[in-house]
C-alpha cells in the first residue's frame, strides 16, 4: 500500500476541498506540502500534491472526472 500522487494544485484550499470530496466518496486522500505556502497571495507557489493509495488511483481519477463535470 503505497501513496502516489493524483494531482497538484496551486493552492491548499483546492486541494482540501478535493480531499475532503474523495473522503466522501470512500477514497481515503492526504494533502503534502500544504503548509509550504505561508500567504496563499504570495508570488512565489508550491503546489499542494493530493496523495491516495495506489490501489485507489484509477478511482480516484474517475471521482475527479465526475466532479469536473457540470
Amino acid at each position: 500500500m503505497a501513496l502516489v500522487e493524483l494531482v497538484r494544485l496551486p493552492n491548499g484550499v483546492e486541494a482540501e476541498l478535493l480531499r475532503g470530496r474523495l473522503e466522501s466518496a470512500g477514497v481515503h486522500a492526504v494533502c503534502f506540502d500544504a503548509g509550504m505556502n505561508i500567504a496563499e497571495s504570495v508570488g512565489l507557489l508550491i503546489p499542494v500534491r493530493v496523495m491516495v493509495l495506489d490501489e485507489d488511483l484509477a478511482e480516484a481519477q474517475a471521482l475527479m472526472a465526475e466532479f469536473q463535470t457540470p
